[in-house]
């Protein structure tokens, strides 16, 4: 299989010169997630608290906020990829994106009603699905094709310690701030506007040219017959692999289910993410050395492991245990699949393969996680983790079927 550069990664000599550095944009995006992420988390690990207790309303609102949320942020990426393809440049809609993520903080803060917390979590979703296809694709224009498992890697880590590192100042302000949840809101402006900050001074845009003009919108058939079966592959594996990934908030209610107490539920995703952070740049690099297929085998294997051991493995140990291995095979596994979207897809359309893969994988997580939540009510949680531990070994049956490295 072939990158977007003409030459098969897996025969590039890595030994012929001293490998290059990190772009000094990579850095700079992954800062700007880690702050946008730190101010992210601050308000979300409160914001079902806030909605139910402070403004009264129901866990279905709360359902409907995150669904609407979600599935926009989805969309959105479909439409930034191409629009970033289209004009040439990325660094205009990641301004946006993440502007319209800062812009959308001080609503949380000033809401009186639902309807408020709606509009100002629809703008925070809309603001992630503009810029993450352009952000993911402008890592790729940027670095050197021999490195681009550590710069996905390094971006992803950066990212995921904001995910904890926002969760526990969350917790530390609500005890100094004697659980004012709307302080804690205001406080939030804080990294966003430091993200914001990092874009505008940090980040420096690549012209990747256009493809011509009229174009037909990235969804027509015509347009899709230009991103040729090893990029098919990838999304189909990408789905699968989904499809045995549901959300995070399964793994707070088993952690719940198995004693831990509500006040000190953010921890889950704390230990989940610190986890996913450590490994996440180690698992870039190897992505830079062995074949595609032996890391998301390994992933697999270890997301086989975490179901596992959260279906039998009792108590809150056991449940941790699970937590940990959970964190573990994202780190494994989301760097090197963002990777391989980017080397199987034309540099020229890379914008457009990133929203056509989120959309497609933001769909399969919709569909896991209700069909985790359906086998959670009518068979308990050992039969939602072990369903996704079958899901994973589909997974596996399709990599070792159709393995990303194989040359087309």
């Amino acid at each position: 299989m072939q990158d977007a550069d003409g030459a098969h990664p897996e025969s590039r000599p890595e030994a012929a010169g001293p490998r290059p550095a990190i772009p000094r944009t990579v850095w700079a995006l992954g800062l700007v997630s880690m702050f946008m992420d730190i101010s992210s988390e601050m308000i979300h690990a409160l914001l079902p608290l806030f909605l139910t207790g402070t403004l009264g309303a129901s866990v279905a609102m709360v359902g409907l906020i995150e669904g609407v949320g979600e599935s926009t942020a989805q969309i959105a990426k479909v439409f930034s990829g191409y629009l970033s393809d289209r004009f040439g440049r990325r660094k205009p809609l990641i301004l946006l994106g993440y502007g319209l993520g800062a812009g959308s903080k001080p609503f949380f803060a000033l809401a009186g009603a639902p309807a408020m917390v709606f509009a100002a979590r629809f703008a925070d979703r809309v603001g992630k699905g503009i810029r993450g296809a352009p952000r993911d694709a402008l890592v790729a224009d940027v670095t050197p094709p021999e490195i681009r498992g550590r710069a996905y890697g390094l971006r992803q880590a950066l990212d995921t310690v904001g995910a904890f590192v926002g969760p526990l100042l969350a917790v530390a302000l609500m005890a100094v701030f004697a659980d004012d949840m709307r302080a804690v809101f205001w406080v939030a402006l804080v990294p966003g506007a430091l993200a914001v900050l990092c874009v505008v001074l940090g980040v420096e845009d690549r012209s990747v040219g256009t493809v011509g003009t009229g174009r037909p919108p990235p969804v027509r058939i015509a347009d899709l017959k230009r991103l040729e079966r090893p990029f098919l592959v990838v999304v189909a594996i990408g789905v699968v692999f989904t499809l045995a990934r549901f959300s995070e908030a399964f793994l707070v209610l088993k952690a719940h289910d198995d004693g831990l107490p509500l006040a000190l539920a953010p921890f889950v995703l704390v230990a989940m993410n610190v986890v996913y952070s450590l490994g996440a740049y180690p698992a870039g690099a190897w992505s830079d050395q062995a074949p595609p297929e032996r890391l998301l085998l390994s992933g697999l294997a270890v997301l086989v492991a975490a179901d596992l051991t959260l279906a039998f493995v009792p108590g809150l140990w056991g449940a941790f245990l699970g937590i940990g291995l959970w964190g573990a095979h994202m780190a494994l596994t989301q760097g090197l699949l963002a990777k391989l979207v980017a080397q199987n897809a034309p540099a020229a359309l890379r914008g457009s393969a990133f929203g056509l893969f989120n959309l497609a994988t933001g769909l399969a997580t919709l569909a896991a996680s209700l069909t985790a939540g359906l086998l959670w009510d009518i068979s308990g949680a050992r039969a939602t983790f072990i369903t996704g531990a079958v899901f994973a070994l589909l997974a596996s049956a399709l990599v070792i079927t159709f393995d990303p490295s194989r040359k087309s």
